[in-house]
């Protein structure tokens, strides 16, 4: 069993040699570890000190390319190297090395295909602000409504993929991958576990991802609309679609019960016509639901393909 801890990086000089040391070599369960360093465009000597701390592989981008296609480079990188899990870790050492165990041992036993470290089911991080506190569980609890299932943390990157998982995942944006590879995971029928895990927040320390709060929601909230649409078509067109309906057939009813009161359609036609427009419109994104779910349909179909040949290449 192989097993390639990833790091990624951006100007972690700093940082990067502490948590590097601090990653265990031995875990139960796995024969071969390997530490995996991606550089996304640092500016300072990053990839030096990730070598001389200890790195096995450390792969570099040109330009600063963003988390997105961080981990796209990395998990190409896992399969090239025969990693059998591949587990993401934050080179700033905010989160606890020695908890990558707890997310090894439910894929070691079969239980899960990729688990995430769940930083807010039993307590609120350290030094987190709290708006970002706020939107994170807000957009797990809506996504997990919308997908019917319970969703801790959906921008953890400290996580664990097995195998097939990193062949079946997709990532689409550059900006990030933690929201869009959960939801992709989920419409797959792979299986997602959260597990509790420690987290600190350096107070002086400014995201290298989050510029601002309104960034941070705007491109958030971007992400998981567009993957929800993606894995869930019918309902994410469908549901406005029956809600708008619904609004057209009362407002009818209005109508009809002013109407038979005097007989008369000139004073209530506003009654009328809001009804047939939102009709219309409710109707337009019931057309909208079908639509997608055939692009869905083929969508799937090539990502198949892309499936069986990544497992043929990385064999």
């Amino acid at each position: 069993m192989r097993l390639i801890i990833n790091i990624p990086a951006y100007n972690e000089e700093e940082k990067i040699r502490e948590t590097i040391k601090r990653i265990p070599r031995q875990f139960e369960g796995i024969d071969e570890v390997f530490l995996q360093v991606v550089d996304d465009g640092s500016s300072d000597n990053t990839a030096k000190a990730a070598k001389e701390a200890g790195a096995d592989f450390v792969l570099l981008h040109g330009i600063n390319r963003r988390l997105g296609v961080m981990f796209a480079t990395a998990s190409e990188n896992a399969l090239k190297e025969g990693a059998d899990i591949m587990v993401n870790i934050d080179a700033d050492g905010q989160f606890d090395p020695h908890e990558i165990s707890k997310l090894l041992h439910p894929i070691l036993t079969n239980q899960a295909d990729m688990v995430v470290g769940d930083r807010f089911s039993q307590s609120t991080a350290k030094n987190i602000p709290w708006i970002k506190d706020f939107f994170n569980r807000l957009g797990a609890s809506l996504v997990g409504s919308f997908l019917n299932i319970k969703t801790n943390d959906l921008t953890c990157g400290f996580r664990a993929h097995n195998r097939e998982t990193l062949l079946r995942l997709n990532n689409p944006s550059g900006f990030t991958y933690t929201q869009e590879t959960i939801i992709d995971a989920i419409g797959k029928n792979l299986r997602v576990m959260w597990i509790p895990v420690q987290v600190t927040y350096f107070a002086n320390r400014k995201s290298k991802i989050v510029k601002s709060v309104y960034s941070f929601v705007n491109n958030s909230a971007r992400i998981i609309l567009k993957a929800v649409r993606d894995v869930r078509p019918l309902k994410f067109f469908g549901i406005p679609g029956l809600i708008l309906i619904a609004i057209s057939l009362g407002l009818f009813c209005i109508f009809l019960a002013h109407y038979f009161q005097d007989f008369k359609i000139t004073p209530y036609r506003n009654y009328l016509l809001s009804s047939l427009a939102t009709f219309v419109i409710g109707l337009q994104f019931f057309v909208f639901a079908l639509i997608a779910d055939m692009i869905k349909t083929n969508r799937r179909l090539t990502e198949d393909m892309i499936y069986l040949f990544k497992k043929e290449k990385y064999k």
